[in-house]
């Protein structure tokens, strides 16, 4: 699933040296001017590009012990800026509740449709398909999973239950580095006006509730993104916003969003090469709040005094131009309000899958587990050892609760280990009453592999033979209520020569099982397999 690198131009050398010293380059975006497709991205915390550290002279193993701090995490040196941010946006743009939000959720699922990338693995408890632009979209690519069994201990987000959540990135930038012509390697101003796909959007979050109508009584899953973004002060002294750029490896500027966890008020999602990132339920922003999309509604003023509107039908802006509010023409955006960057260096080496035993993990899934006291965040990597030492992936827990602080560095607890998974390719793991799942993918051409492990003496040992899942199976979620372990498949069509972009006469349902589902598996039927 690669996705192409942004090139971005870089503000003036005296504002790029100021902004330097705060670790922050703000989008180069004249007042009364639309942001070129050029200006410069890059958003706290900057991933730091290392020399991959040596290899650990100790003996590692797979299953063993690993050091948990490695994993150690430091509050963004930004936080209290962003929270300045946050607060001033706040006070320009309406919010919108989640179940709100959910009120209005404006797209449909369909339960148990024709699309199986399950093949020859036991069909799931549960699949939801998503509407066809979402299930074969080559735009955005679906990776992290969470909902509100994490959210709350009663899985009630006030009087709202059976909400699913799940992210995806912007994986797709046509006429930029995936264009073979060197002429043509970037959009230009035309081609972004006419296909609004040019623009790198970075991460959406995506709420799903069944629920019954109360207008029809009528039972019915329904859906709605929400743009994820992050807040900065533009050459104006106007505060703005702009996506969370996503770039596939080498992770350098973008986020993957690969995990996420809801807990409490808070969101966290995985940022591959740094840490965390962190948004706040309570500052989901409504740029349309009397939904009707052509009326541009009124928004606030920032410090000036200046009012402002809104307009969600233009697909191809972003931020505050010529005093209207764009948001690549999604209703809602939640801007970023903190982050968690790893304290040590980042050894894993930079356009590589590999890992290394030692330095700061990849935070490349995360998952929480509430049948622990405390309550534990699990963080793990997405790995292919490929030669001598490499490792397999770690993964460890936090107290979850620790992150809610943001001043003191906070280290794994509970447990560290490698990964015992030879092959790598851990897409998601999750831990549930002294078990730790985790799904393996193993590409397009078969069905994944769904592992389970318990702790002997602190190591990870396999517990049972691998139980077969959906293809290009992704990130784990645990619904406490239903007994559920929750996961998403990721492939489309024309993702990959298995996966047909046309079916013929010969094969017409060729693409079935290269179109997205959300799918469950009862934990009693896992744990009940030899």
């Amino acid at each position: 699933m690669p996705s192409p690198r942004i090139r971005r131009a870089w503000l003036t050398a005296a504002a790029a040296a100021s902004l330097a010293l705060t670790g922050l380059t703000a989008p180069a975006q004249a007042e009364d001017a639309p942001q070129d497709v050029t200006s410069a991205t890059v958003q706290e915390p900057l991933a730091t590009e290392t020399a991959p550290a040596p290899l650990a002279t100790a003996a590692w193993t797979p299953g063993g012990p690993a050091s948990p701090g490695d994993f150690t995490l430091s509050p963004g040196a930004l936080n209290a800026e962003t929270t300045a941010r946050v607060t001033r946006l706040d006070s320009v743009l309406p919010k919108s509740g989640v179940q709100n939000l959910l009120i209005g959720a404006n797209r449909d699922v369909s339960p148990w449709c024709s699309r199986d990338p399950f093949g020859t693995a036991p069909d799931p408890d549960i699949k939801y398909c998503l509407q066809n632009d979402d299930s074969t979209s080559r735009e955005w690519v679906p990776q992290g999973f969470s909902g509100v069994s994490d959210a709350q201990d009663d899985e009630l987000w006030g009087t709202a239950g059976n909400i699913q959540l799940f992210a995806s990135y912007d994986g797709w930038d046509p006429g930029r580095e995936d264009d073979p012509d060197p002429a043509t390697g970037d959009c230009t101003a035309a081609e972004t006006e006419a296909n609004d796909a040019c623009n790198q959007k970075g991460v959406r979050i995506t709420f799903v509730q069944s629920r019954v109508n109360p207008a029809s009584g009528i039972s019915e899953i329904k859906y709605r993104h929400v743009l994820l973004g992050w807040t900065y002060v533009n050459s104006a002294d106007h505060v703005s916003f702009d996506g969370l750029h996503a770039s596939e490896y080498p992770i350098q500027k973008g986020v993957h969003a690969g995990g996420i966890v809801w807990y409490g008020n808070y969101l966290y999602v995985a940022d591959t090469r740094n840490g965390l990132r962190v948004f706040d339920m309570r500052t989901i922003m409504d740029l349309d709040p009397d939904g009707d999309p052509g009326t541009h509604d009124a928004m606030g003023s920032d410090t000036d005094g200046v009012k402002t509107t809104a307009n969600t039908e233009d697909k191809t802006k972003v931020g505050r131009h010529d005093n209207v509010w764009y948001s690549f023409g999604y209703r809602y955006v939640m801007p970023q309000v903190a982050a968690w960057k790893f304290k040590a260096g980042q050894g894993n080496p930079a356009g590589s899958y590999g890992c290394v035993p030692t330095g700061a993990p990849k935070a490349s899934y995360i998952s929480l587990d509430r049948s622990t006291t405390p309550d534990r965040l699990i963080m793990g990597e997405y790995c292919r050892p490929q030669s001598g030492a490499e490792s397999t992936g770690r993964i460890a827990s936090y107290p979850v609760a620790d992150l809610e602080q943001r001043s003191l560095d906070v280290t794994a607890q509970g447990w560290a280990n490698y990964l015992p998974l030879a092959g790598g390719g851990a897409q998601g793991a999750a831990a549930h009453d002294g078990t730790l799942y985790v799904n393996e993918s193993k590409g397009t051409d078969e069905p994944g592999n769904l592992w389970r492990y318990t702790w002997n003496d602190g190591q990870l040992v396999t517990s049972g033979q691998a139980v077969k899942t959906a293809r290009g199976a992704e990130d784990l979620y645990v619904e406490r209520g239903t007994g559920r372990l929750w996961s998403l498949s990721e492939h489309r069509p024309g993702s990959d020569p298995d996966c047909k972009a046309n079916p013929d006469a010969s094969d017409p349902d060729g693409t079935d099982y290269c179109q997205r589902v959300l799918y469950a598996h009862k934990l009693s039927r896992l744990d009940a397999r030899p």
